[in-house]
């Protein structure tokens, strides 16, 4: 592995504070300089790389991804999952437990450990499972987990409602400095829900989905945060009222954190119904942050890539999730990459599987919303796809300094392009992101010192 030189390039690391024209030297897999000195240090087998024009950032982090990996591989595997993710930008995933069987025990860790060695493209980091096979009956060994290498608990695609089940789950996480990540949903008001309970639900015939069933259980973790001194971090938040929730319990100085997901802060309920209404209806908010934008290809009602948990929620909700991400309430970004097999989501919308593939096109959207409409400047954009997750789970990763593994993405966030379903890595096609012209790309990335995407 030869020593790498990027050169010319805007150097942004939000660990560091540093956004300035800068060269980083890669040597060994790790950063070994960053600045004047770092062409100065360059050797003649220094394999160098022109990046001018573009931006240089530590390597992104996903903290919410579905690799289906093991016993699901015909919607995703670790080979196919780490190679999107890194066309998307990212250098590092952090994989949900709910597969098959879940990842409850140390030997399924191992497991996953060795084949993300051996096929994977980028970091995968593991999650164990809260309780055992994800039932929300009976503790996971949380202690052998921790032992085997998990970053954090959680039982996505599934909330514990045993609320004295969840508080033991807390004091275990907070025991073995765990982050517990709570998929927040309360099954009584939920009950069979498909979309978000509101106009749309009642227009289209589809039963509703309220926010009170995710503000519920946010609520509950406040309190159990609260109770037993646990750090929870409420996943893919879509209401408004949960991000005014958290807001005023991190003011109090409760060990609560949330993430948002581009779908919830780009698209609404309306899309369930189709282009024509959706434009007609909410589409002035959403034409207003795409300004000279190819508008999206019509879809039709129904349309099962816009079913996703929790759902796409209201114009109202949309921009809170926008305000909670601005003012640090919602603390990252992350995509709950969700692949489904194409004969899963073409069938009726209340039989259809929830959830949407993601890791090629967050990087984009995030951009539109948040740095092109000029509600974050791409500094801090960055930073909620490096520092914010690493911090959260702990790892040693999302940042440029001398020393640390050489994890880099270079990307040009004002490149315009158009998303082509057809053309991913992935196994699976369900987004509803197809044709939609995209402004901001990844062009290369970079892990541990190996050039593993190059546009």
């Amino acid at each position: 592995m030869n020593p790498m030189l990027l050169s010319g390039g805007r150097v942004i690391d939000p660990a560091n504070q540093l956004d300035q024209l800068a060269d980083v030297l890669i040597v060994d897999g790790k950063i070994a300089a960053v600045g004047a000195t770092a062409a100065a240090q360059a050797t003649p087998e220094t394999v160098r790389v022109d990046v001018t024009g573009l931006v240089v950032c530590p390597g992104l982090i996903d903290a919410h991804v579905h690799l289906r990996e093991p016993g699901q591989t015909a919607k995703e595997t670790i080979a196919t999952g780490t190679t999107a993710a890194a066309r998307g930008g990212f250098t590092s995933l952090v994989c949900m437990p709910n597969t098959t069987p879940a990842i409850d025990n140390a030997g399924t860790v191992a497991l996953i450990h060795e084949k993300a060695a051996k096929d994977g493209r980028v970091n995968v980091f593991i999650t164990g499972a809260i309780t055992k096979d994800i039932a929300g009956e009976d503790l996971a060994p949380i202690g052998s987990l921790k032992q085997a290498g998990v970053v954090a608990i959680t039982d996505d695609g599934h909330c514990i409602q045993n609320n004295e089940l969840m508080r033991r789950a807390c004091e275990y996480a907070r025991m073995f400095d765990l982050p517990l990540m709570d998929h927040c949903q309360d099954y009584d008001l939920v009950s069979d829900g498909v979309m978000h309970e509101g106009y749309w639900s009642v227009a289209l015939g589809l039963r509703g989905w309220p926010a009170a069933g995710e503000d519920m259980i946010v609520a509950r973790n406040i309190l159990l945060a609260d109770l037993t001194g646990a750090h929870i971090h409420c996943q893919h938040i879509s209401s408004a009222s949960s991000v005014e929730l958290l807001r005023q319990a991190k003011k109090r100085g409760v060990r609560i954190s949330g993430e948002a997901c581009p779908h919830h802060f780009t698209l609404t309920d309306a899309a369930v119904a189709g282009s024509e209404k959706f434009w007609a209806t909410d589409g002035q908010a959403l034409l207003a942050s795409t300004a000279g934008f190819v508008q999206p290809p019509p879809w039709p009602a129904y349309d099962t890539h816009f079913k996703m948990n929790p759902p796409l929620r209201t114009a109202r909700d949309r921009e809170a999730v926008l305000e909670g991400i601005v003012d640090g309430t919602l603390d990252l970004l992350c995509s709950d990459h969700a692949p489904h097999c194409t004969y899963e989501k073409e069938v009726e919308f209340d039989y259809a599987p929830f959830g949407i593939t993601g890791l090629e096109t967050e990087l984009a959207l995030s951009l539109m919303q948040l740095y092109h409409t000029r509600r974050l400047s791409l500094a801090e954009v960055i930073s909620r796809y490096t520092v914010a997750p690493a911090r959260l789970l702990k790892l040693k990763k999302g940042t440029l300094s001398v020393g640390a593994d050489a994890d880099v993405t270079v990307l040009d966030p004002d490149r315009v392009w158009t998303y082509d379903k057809s053309t991913s890595p992935s196994r699976s096609r369900n987004t509803p992101f197809d044709g939609w012209q995209l402004k901001g790309k990844s062009v290369k990335v970079i892990v541990g010192g190996r050039l593993v995407y190059t546009e």
